[in-house]
C-alpha cells in the first residue's frame, strides 16, 4: 500500500456567528510541535484537528470511480462513472467486475454510473441499488437520472432481477447536474438526490413541483411514493415522490446519526456551495436565491441570498479555500460525497460531518453542536486530489474515492 501524508499543510476553518460565517484564520495540521497556533475561536467548542492525517492507498487505477459501498462481509462495491461496477476485497487485494448492469449513458460531462447503496436487509435479500444517467427511449439526445434495484449474485459476480424504480422527468439535453446520491431513511425508504440538469432556462424546473429536476425524492424499494411524503395529496406521480425542492446539484447526502434527518450538500454556481438540513416539503431556493454568482461574472444569481419561505443553508462557501468573499469573482469547492463520523479515533471527530471537494481538492470537516456548525477545516490538501466520495467503513475509519482515470480508494488515519 502507498501512503501519502499531509505534513504541515495549512488548514482553513470558519465558525458560525449569528447566522453569518466569519473566517477566523489558519491552523497547521500534522507535524506536532511545528503547528501554528490558532487565534481564539469565536465558539470555544470548536476543536481543530492536530497530529498527522494520513491517506493510505488501498486500490488505485480505478477509472472515474464515483461511489463506494461496504458489504456485510467487508468487501466493497465501487462504481465507475464510465459504466463499471467493481467488487473489491476488504484488503484491496482483488478487484473483479460485476456484470448485468443497466444501460448507462456516460456523457462527456457528469453522467454515467453513479451511486451504489446496499439494502439494509442485504443479508436476506441480496439487493443493491444503483443510480445512473440514461437516455430517453424515444430521443437519444435527451437523458436523465434513474435508479435501479438488483440482486447481487456474489458467486458469479452478476446482477440479477434488475428493475428500474425511478426515472427523472422530464429528461433534457444536458451532460450535467445529475445529482444522484442514494440514502436509506430509518424506515427502509430511499432518498434520491436529483440535479436541475444545468440546461439553460430550464434550471427553473427546480421550483416546479410537477418536474423531477432539482429535487430530493423519497421512494419505496418498489419504486412508489413513500408514505409520509409532503406532497402525496397533489396530482402527478413526480410530485407525490418529492421530499424537498429548489436544489441545484446535490452530490452528497447522509443521515444525521442522532436525529435521523437527511443532510445534503450541493454545488453552487460560481461560489455558493451549500450544506443543508433537507427537511420534508422545504424549498431550498435555487435558482431564486443563492450565495453564488453567474459564471464568468460578478452578477448575483437570482434575487439575492434570502427570501421568505426559502431555507438558509447550515453552511456555505463563497471561496474555494473557505475564506469570506470580499469582491470580484467567487469560487467553488464543488462538494461531493459526504458522511457523518461516528467512530472513536480521533475522539474529537466524533459527530463531525465530512465532505469531499472536487474543485477544492480537499476533505472538509464540519464540527457540529446539534444542528449548528461551530467550526470547519480543510484537510488532506497536500494530496492534490479531487475527492469524489466519503464513507465510514466497518473499521470505524473514513474511506475516500478520488476522481479521474487513475482514481484511488484511500483509507484515512490520524496519528
Amino acid at each position: 500500500m502507498k501512503e501519502l501524508r499531509m505534513g504541515n499543510g495549512f488548514l482553513r476553518y470558519a465558525v458560525r456567528c449569528a447566522p453569518w460565517w466569519l473566517v477566523l484564520g489558519l491552523a497547521a495540521c500534522g507535524g506536532g510541535s511545528s503547528s501554528t497556533s490558532l487565534p481564539p475561536p469565536v465558539d470555544p467548542d470548536f476543536v481543530p484537528t492536530t497530529g498527522t492525517v494520513s491517506a493510505t492507498t488501498v486500490v488505485d487505477s480505478l477509472q472515474n470511480p464515483w461511489s463506494l459501498a461496504f458489504l456485510p462481509d467487508g468487501r466493497m462495491l465501487v462504481t465507475g462513472r464510465m459504466g463499471k461496477l467493481w467488487l473489491i476485497a476488504a484488503d484491496g487485494s482483488t478487484r473483479q467486475e460485476v456484470s448485468g448492469l443497466p444501460t448507462v449513458t456516460a456523457t462527456d460531462g457528469q453522467g454515467g454510473l453513479l451511486d451504489v447503496v446496499v439494502d439494509p436487509d442485504f443479508a436476506s435479500n441480496r439487493r443493491i441499488y444503483l443510480s445512473f444517467s440514461e437516455a430517453d427511449t424515444n430521443n437519444a439526445a435527451l437523458n436523465g437520472t434513474a435508479v435501479a434495484r438488483a440482486e447481487l449474485d456474489l458467486t458469479n459476480r452478476a446482477l440479477q432481477e434488475l428493475t428500474v424504480l425511478y426515472r427523472q422527468d422530464p429528461k433534457v439535453q444536458s451532460g450535467g447536474h445529475f445529482g444522484s446520491r442514494l440514502v436509506f431513511d430509518g424506515g427502509g425508504h430511499l432518498f434520491v438526490t436529483l440535479g436541475d440538469r444545468q440546461s439553460g432556462d430550464q434550471r427553473g424546473y427546480a421550483q416546479d413541483l410537477n418536474r423531477g429536476n432539482g429535487k430530493v425524492v423519497r421512494i419505496t424499494t418498489e419504486g412508489a411514493a413513500a408514505p409520509g411524503n409532503p406532497f402525496l395529496s397533489t396530482s402527478g406521480a413526480q410530485s407525490k415522490m418529492i421530499w424537498s425542492y429548489g436544489h441545484r446539484n446535490p452530490q452528497g447526502a447522509a443521515l444525521h446519526p442522532d436525529t435521523g434527518e437527511l443532510w445534503t450538500n450541493e454545488h453552487g454556481p460560481q461560489g455558493g456551495d451549500e450544506v443543508n438540513r433537507t427537511l420534508a416539503g422545504r424549498n431550498y431556493g435555487w435558482p431564486v436565491i443563492s450565495y453564488g454568482q453567474e459564471y464568468g461574472s460578478t452578477n448575483q444569481v437570482g434575487e439575492g441570498t434570502a427570501k421568505a419561505g426559502m431555507e438558509q443553508p447550515v453552511s456555505y462557501w463563497e471561496m474555494i479555500d473557505g475564506s469570506t468573499w470580499v469582491s470580484g469573482n467567487k469560487s467553488s469547492i464543488a462538494p461531493s460525497g459526504m458522511a457523518f463520523f461516528t467512530g472513536n479515533s480521533p475522539a474529537h471527530w466524533r459527530g463531525s460531518l465530512f465532505l469531499g471537494a472536487l474543485a477544492g481538492k480537499a476533505l472538509w470537516r464540519l464540527q457540529l453542536d446539534g444542528d449548528r456548525v461551530v467550526g470547519r477545516e480543510r484537510l488532506l490538501t497536500s494530496l492534490n486530489e479531487r475527492i469524489r466520495d466519503v464513507r465510514q467503513g466497518p473499521d470505524g475509519r473514513l474511506w475516500l474515492l478520488t476522481d479521474g482515470s487513475s482514481g484511488r480508494l484511500l483509507r484515512v488515519t490520524v496519528q
